[in-house]
């Protein structure tokens, strides 16, 4: 059996509290339930958020390794030093496309540049314009056909194949020069994991 507690008799300075009233009670359960609800509430939100941003970023990199030709833009940094494809400043109709497989794997790039990008581009693989040979299409068929890059049309064509000893890639490049101002680049760039 316990003993029950005595009781602490109020203070006689201290004054007495009115009774609640109902307004006052109704106050203080909404700011409760405000409380409460922002306590459930924001985390919840936060997940639902999370959620789809990690939803949309699979479905990019989903489309990303599912393409099955060129795409615009900028290949990474990674692919660009791993492939040695020093694509030049400034440079526009940029499009790349990547392809892996256990024996080989390939970069594809093509880029339009200035002059002056033509030759960063080419000191920035190791070699310089008199390595390119004139009506020298040094990108294969099957590279072609993946690509979608047709050489047959008429034009001003140089390439050249720069091979290099494994685990350096070796780049096979083909040059546009109908506008010599303006040449548009194409590179298969493979390397043997």
């Amino acid at each position: 059996m316990t003993a029950a507690l005595p009781r602490q008799a109020a203070s006689p300075e201290e004054p007495q509290r009115p009774p609640e009233t109902p307004g006052h009670k109704a106050k203080r359960r909404a700011l409760t339930l405000l409380i409460i609800g922002l306590l459930i509430g924001v985390p919840a939100g936060y997940l639902v958020i999370s959620a789809a941003q990690s939803r949309n970023s699979g479905k990019d990199k989903e489309s990303k390794y599912s393409a099955t030709g060129l795409s615009e833009g900028w290949p990474s940094k990674v692919q660009r030093r791993l492939y040695q494809v020093p694509v030049p400043h400034p440079a526009d109709r940029i499009a790349y496309y990547e392809t892996n497989n256990w024996k080989t794997s390939r970069l594809y790039v093509q880029f339009r540049t200035n002059s002056a990008g033509l030759d960063s581009f080419l000191e920035g693989m190791g070699v310089n314009r008199d390595a390119l040979r004139k009506n020298d299409i040094s990108i294969s068929s099957r590279d072609q056909k993946i690509s979608g890059w047709k050489f047959t049309v008429p034009g001003t064509w140089s390439g050249l194949t720069h091979k290099q000893k494994n685990p350096a890639p070796t780049q096979d490049v083909v040059v546009n020069t109908a506008d010599p101002n303006y040449p548009m680049i194409y590179v298969v760039s493979r390397t043997v994991p």
